[in-house]
């Protein structure tokens, strides 16, 4: 009989096997981690003798589950505070990706238990599998009034904030050197460190990269290396007289990359989502 430890572990190496974001790994590594936790601790409590084990199909009973959740609920679980403790808005978004990730455990042991995924009210974060659900939709779906460098830059910028939450902000000052797609495995690398990148997500990249590539080889040689450049020249209508600088010679400001995320998915799936929401968070 495979232990809940065990369990757990084959788990988030079959993740990984899949290529799942390490983000996404992380996540459910520390809610599976925290839910064994206090099962074992529920244990101790209602008998001191008790073998301080479980299997997997033992921890994945709904009575454990439901006293797991209402102890999240209730800020028993939290690992920082904040200024409302529980009813702090994270906490609806934390409840959601735990009862999603006993749902994706459930589903790789073959258990029959299955707990109700409540909406989305906050639209603080999204669960790892619906931001990857999205990030998809956006690399492959094309709206028909769309430049398609801008689509591809858009698609690329999105899988990146998923896959190492950060923000446009940070991410927008990035240059081509700083990703290592050739490396096992891949890697971004960021002020505080390299990180690893999913299958998925270097796909995406590399797709920018090449429309990139098309738009800098104008430049004869000059490309300046920023890994985030304009798709189209905008022009200046008030200033006709004013030369602006090549394509590609420039960033793009934060501004412009949000706003083609904001006119991308509005296009497809017909309501805002902020890039935020693609941000892996399990700080409840």
């Amino acid at each position: 009989m495979t232990t809940a430890q065990q369990a757990i572990a084959d788990f988030l190496a079959e993740l990984h096997e899949r290529g799942y974001a390490i983000g996404t790994r992380r996540l459910r590594g520390h809610y599976l981690t925290e839910y064994l936790e206090h099962a074992l601790n529920a244990l101790r409590e209602n008998d001191p003798g008790a073998p301080l084990e479980l299997s997997a199909e033992e921890l994945m009973n709904l009575e454990r589950a439901d006293a797991w959740l209402a102890a999240a609920a209730a800020g028993e679980l939290r690992q920082r505070n904040t200024l409302r403790g529980p009813r702090a808005a994270s906490a609806a978004a934390s409840e959601r990706s735990r009862i999603i990730t006993y749902n994706v455990f459930a589903a790789h042991l073959g258990t029959p238990w299955r707990l109700e995924v409540p909406p989305n009210e906050t639209g603080e974060h999204l669960d790892p599998e619906e931001a990857a659900q999205i990030i998809r939709t956006l690399a492959v779906r094309r709206p028909a009034a769309a430049n398609e460098p801008t689509w591809i830059r858009t698609a690329a910028l999105a899988a990146l904030v998923a896959a190492t939450g950060r923000t446009i902000s940070e991410l927008a000052e990035l240059d081509v050197p700083d990703l290592r797609l050739k490396a096992q495995p891949p890697q971004l690398l960021l002020e505080d460190g390299p990180v690893e990148l999913d299958e998925d997500t270097v796909r995406t990249v590399r797709r920018w990269l090449r429309q990139r590539a098309a738009i800098t080889a104008r430049l004869e040689g000059s490309d300046p290396g920023y890994l985030w450049i304009p798709t189209k020249q905008p022009g200046n209508p008030r200033r006709p007289d004013v030369e602006l600088p090549p394509l590609g010679a420039r960033r793009a400001t934060v501004r412009a990359l949000h706003a083609a995320h904001r006119r991308l998915v509005l296009s497809l799936l017909g309501r805002p989502l902020r890039l935020g929401e693609l941000r892996t968070s399990h700080s409840s």
